[in-house]
């Protein structure tokens, strides 16, 4: 696993180093006033402030950030942006960063910890209802403080997959790091737009959730290098049991695009996983019982539905499979029999049903072979993506694989880390880091690498 670099493990940046075009500021001064808060970036020379009475925005020059004594200094790393709530406006930044690896030659951050900073002295103007309510929603934004699992880059656009990203024209990269953003995976979208309207891209730092792993082995004494990177959509969000299923536009509960990246001899290839909520209208309302009981919603648009959904999976994935993981008996199996029934009004995508918990039943999890016996001729038929170190694509991934159970966790987990791994050894013999009759199964040092790349 790649080391965790602190901010003291660094190399300081100098003051006056330019920021590449469509990067965006790596480290901020914060230079807090009675009055006002001032941002100043430490390698790109632009800065702002923020009204502290009503959190009103103003860019600065140079002379206009550097002045004036009377305030505390801090560093920070990031603007993650601002919401207006009934007193005024909080400003989300990033005060503590931890290096989580590399995508391709771009440094990638875990926000280790953020902090909204308050501009809202009209408080003493509200309501005493108004102060209940504003108490009530500082809460909450406390708990987004603590928000898990964001990553960021500064002068890469992570939401996009690296054959997405690929096919895009080279002039994309000189646009502000929002504006290259796929907004599905940006997690601080909507904080973002007050910082888009004043125009100050150099501060706007997208934010993608989901997990950042990479993984290091050798083979035939080459490097091989394994990073697996998921993104989690916002269409969505929502926490476990209180999320399920699909909106009427189609969008799904936990619906996360998973990226397997594999770099040896300067080849690197990527194979992409989605997982997302059974795509109908159901829901699992929450009571004491340990497992509440999901239910279907009747809707005269659900089989629209369903088509909006896997029109949206087509158009930027191709050929979709579907993979449901779902036990076939009991309250699961009306679900799962309802979207097979929906399912049949769809005959060009495939639906494939594997009721896990009855095969791999005790942890037997190698039984997920029967699976793969079914699916292996179209799952080699999508491919994988595949690049040259000159930027040459070799190979395209023409479809993708959508699996799911109830939380699309734990099965999906197992099942994707098992398609996973036997792409993986496609990809390697394809580079050329294994024979034909080879596999990573067979080294249990290497395996167990394989085993700690977790999906989100």
């Amino acid at each position: 696993r790649t080391p965790m670099a602190t901010d003291a493990d660094e190399a300081p940046l100098l003051a006056d180093e330019p920021l590449r075009p469509g990067s965006c500021s790596r480290e901020l001064e914060l230079r807090e006033f009675r009055d006002r808060y001032v941002f100043r970036s430490l390698d790109g020379g632009g800065a702002f402030a923020v009204a502290r009475a009503d959190g009103s925005l103003h860019p600065l020059s140079p002379e206009e950030a550097a002045a004036g004594s009377d305030c505390k200094v801090s560093k920070i790393y990031g603007v993650a942006g601002m919401i207006r709530l009934l007193a005024g406006s909080y400003v989300l930044v990033i005060t503590s960063r931890k290096d989580a690896g590399s995508y391709g030659a771009s440094t990638v951050y875990h926000a280790n910890s953020m902090k909204f900073l308050c501009c809202n002295e009209a408080i003493k103007h509200l309501t005493s209802e108004e102060k209940r309510d504003e108490a009530y929603f500082m809460s909450l934004l406390r708990i987004a403080e603590t928000t898990c699992g964001l990553y960021y880059s500064y002068d890469r656009d992570l939401t996009l997959n690296l054959q997405r990203a690929s096919k895009l024209a080279a002039g994309r990269v000189h646009k502000p790091l929002w504006k290259q953003a796929d907004p599905r995976f940006v997690w601080n979208r909507n904080l973002l737009e007050e910082l888009i309207e004043t125009k100050l891209d150099e501060f706007i730092t997208p934010l993608i959730q989901g997990s950042f792993q990479t993984e290091q082995f050798t083979l035939k004494d080459r490097l091989v290098r394994i990073t697996l990177f998921s993104r989690r959509c916002n269409r969505r969000l929502g926490t476990r049991m209180w999320r399920r299923g699909a909106n009427l536009e189609g969008a799904t509960a936990n619906f996360v695009e998973t990226e397997q990246l594999v770099e040896y001899e300067g080849l690197t290839s990527s194979f992409i996983q989605v997982r997302g909520s059974i795509p109908l209208l159901w829901e699992q309302i929450v009571d004491l019982s340990y497992k509440p009981r999901p239910s279907i919603i009747e809707h005269e648009e659900m089989t629209k539905v369903v088509e909006r959904h896997f029109h949206d999976l087509s158009q930027r994935y191709g050929d979709t499979m579907v993979i449901d993981l779902t036990d076939k008996q009991g309250d699961e199996g009306n679900l799962s029999n309802a979207f097979a029934a929906e399912m049949q009004n769809f005959p060009d995508i495939r639906y494939v049903h594997f009721d896990f918990h009855h095969i791999c039943g005790g942890g037997n999890f190698d039984n997920l072979q029967v699976l793969y016996d079914e699916i292996e001729e179209a799952i080699q038929k999508q491919g994988y993506f595949l690049m040259n170190s000159k930027g040459e694509i070799l190979l395209d991934q023409s479809g993708v694989v959508r699996s799911n159970c109830i939380d699309c966790l734990d099965r999906t987990n197992v099942t994707q880390s098992f398609l996973a791994r036997k792409s993986l050894d496609s990809q390697l013999q394809r580079m050329g880091a294994l024979s034909s009759a080879e596999s990573i199964s067979q080294s249990d040092i290497i395996n167990d690498k394989f085993k700690k790349c977790k999906v989100w």
